[in-house]
């Protein structure tokens, strides 16, 4: 059985890409978590990832690190990461990829943290493009196939990498048009989703560095996480 190694669960959004997607394709996986020491782990986790960081497959003494990779391998493997449709599964992988390499000030200005609702500083032009691109694509990737994933009717690993997205638009409050809104719902409401959440507000480990993060986003309006140790 593979070993998926991943981090905190209201810190860690590119662990969650992986899980979701496993975890809603009913890929077996043993769930091993670890903790974030600070926002640099690299010598801790150098014990099971070659690159230093989570997440990272096991699968026997195959190690596949990092979250694209992770996909790819899977993909060779098991049906379902990628659409079928040769359209749907180009632009699938596209988008994803895009992800993968983009979208910086989004991640750095509105770091993950599932438990907490915040009131956004102002925000960059930059934030305000990598938003209005996401929405652009949410858009277009529901309309194009169908609905009611972003690239047709089963989740793909499209969806699974921007499930951190998800969180992140209910946590800072984005907005997103009609369609974008009901997608945003539908992954709230899945259960590997309903399942990593609920780990995360079980949560009582505050890391410093990542709530540093968090203060510099915007003013905490409510945090739902289980009450520190």
């Amino acid at each position: 059985m593979y070993k998926l190694i991943t981090a905190n669960r209201n810190y860690s959004s590119w662990s969650l890409r992986p899980w979701v997607l496993m975890r809603t394709l009913g890929i077996p996986f043993a769930d091993e978590k670890v903790t974030f020491a600070g926002l640099n782990n690299y010598d801790e986790f150098r014990g099971f990832a070659p690159n230093g960081m989570v997440p990272v497959l096991l699968d026997g003494e195959t190690a596949v690190w990092d979250s694209l990779a992770i996909a790819l391998y899977l993909a060779d493997r098991h049906k379902g990461v990628w659409p079928t449709d040769p359209d749907a599964k180009a632009w699938a992988q596209c988008v994803a990829c895009e992800m993968h390499s983009g979208f910086s000030a989004l991640r750095n200005e509105c770091t993950m943290n599932v438990g907490v609702r915040v009131e956004r500083k102002e925000d960059s032009l930059a934030l305000l493009r990598d938003m209005a691109r996401i929405a652009e694509i949410f858009e277009e990737g529901l309309q194009r196939f169908g609905g009611p994933f972003l690239a047709g009717p089963t989740l793909t690993a499209a969806d699974a990498f921007y499930a951190p997205v998800v969180f992140r638009v209910r946590t800072y409050g984005i907005d997103l048009d009609e369609r974008g809104r009901a997608w945003v719902e539908r992954m709230l409401a899945l259960p590997a989703m309903v399942e990593w959440e609920e780990q995360a507000l079980a949560e009582t480990y505050r890391e410093e560095g990542h709530e540093a993060e968090l203060a510099a986003a915007g003013s905490i309006i409510e945090d739902r996480r289980a009450v520190p140790a």
